[in-house]
């Protein structure tokens, strides 16, 4: 399969000679690729790696520097991806989920369909600290987010709220909504909405951190895929999948279309990998690999979704793959943030294909 690879992303990772001994046996170190501390992120995380850069250089931990920049996203009611702002569920009602994990402790928490509780983040970091759990859900992760002082709030604001009301009103000639029964708005909020629909919102931030120690975490938020079935759960709740951290090796993330993640244990397959000596970015398209491996290649059924894989080695090294270059029915490069000793920036991420049909 023929894949592409951006300039800045072709100096290959240059393996050492040495190894160095884990748990699960003794692998190949990639080389230091860029100065520590690093901070990747997917493309709606440029202030969260900036945040967490900057805490890192302070002395902060690697998890509360991850959780501290993606917090300004759950806070961004304009970011209708994740924590306040996101987009609903079919019913109307935000459900967020989101988990970390401590690359120096090997621990990890997380929480799924989190209702009224704009940082789900904080709550997964919580159920690490506080409980020997790793995965708490609905009514039963709201309970232990209110015992911990968290105050509960309307999440949906206006204009995630005028979305799932044009999304009622389209998605169907035969039933009772329709035009008039609610005002999209101005004709260029109205055009908005329509882009979401037609593209299914699926976002997410995966936010990674090395520090100095060369100690690493990651923390994945979102609130969904936009008008799920009440309960659907992605991939970025659960361990393996949106998120690993293997503090001897890096770790991993992902955004986009969960399911397809889920299938391959998205992030956990993407450390191995690095394990086994691949570099993040080859790591990242190996799992893209895996993925359009279960529709044998056929681009016709793969365009129905994106996938975006996110990888920081130990070493600083880092990299991110999507399966399309361009998509959606406003299309732009698939790209991923980073922030370390050259400062911080967008770069386009590798891919498997370069448009959907294509």
């Amino acid at each position: 399969m023929r894949y592409f690879v951006p300039m800045q992303m072709k100096r290959r990772a240059v393996v050492l000679g040495g190894a160095l001994a884990s748990g699960l046996g003794a692998f190949p170190a990639l080389a230091q690729a860029v100065g520590r501390p690093v901070v990747v992120a997917s493309a709606n995380g440029l202030a969260a790696t900036e945040t967490a850069i900057a805490r890192l250089k302070a002395g902060a931990d690697t998890l509360d520097a991850v959780v501290a920049g993606v917090n300004l996203v759950e806070d961004d009611p304009e970011d209708m991806t994740v924590g306040y702002g996101g987009l609903p569920n079919e019913e109307g009602e935000v459900e967020l989920d989101a988990s970390v994990m401590h690359g120096p402790t090997s621990r990890a928490g997380a929480v799924a369909s989190l209702k009224q509780i704009k940082n789900p983040s904080k709550v997964a970091k919580l159920v690490m600290e506080r409980t020997d759990h790793v995965l708490l859900v609905g009514e039963g992760a709201l309970r232990f987010a209110v015992a911990h002082g968290f105050a509960k709030q309307d999440l949906l604001t206006e204009k995630a709220r005028t979305v799932w009301l044009r999304w009622k009103e389209t998605m169907s000639d035969k039933d009772d909504w329709g035009p008039g029964l609610a005002d999209p708005g101005e004709a260029a909020q109205a055009a908005m909405a329509d882009w979401i629909i037609a593209d299914r919102l699926t976002g997410t931030i995966n936010c990674l951190a090395v520090d100095g120690r060369g100690d690493i975490s990651g923390v994945t938020t979102t609130s969904g895929l936009a008008f799920k079935i009440p309960g659907r759960v992605g991939d970025s709740p659960l361990i393996g999948c949106g998120l690993f951290v293997d503090n001897a090796v890096g770790a991993a993330g992902s955004t986009g279309r969960g399911e397809e993640c889920i299938k391959i244990n998205g992030a956990h397959t993407i450390v191995e990998g690095m394990r086994r000596g691949l570099s993040p970015t080859d790591a990242c398209l190996e799992a893209l690999k895996r993925v359009a491996a279960h529709y044998s290649g056929d681009r016709r059924k793969l365009a129905q979704f994106n996938l975006h894989f996110y990888a920081l080695a130990k070493s600083g090294a880092h990299g991110a793959a999507s399966l399309w270059g361009t998509y959606g029915s406003k299309p732009k490069r698939s790209r991923y943030a980073v922030s370390d000793g050259d400062g911080s920036r967008l770069l386009d991420s590798a891919y498997l294909f370069e448009v959907p049909g294509r």
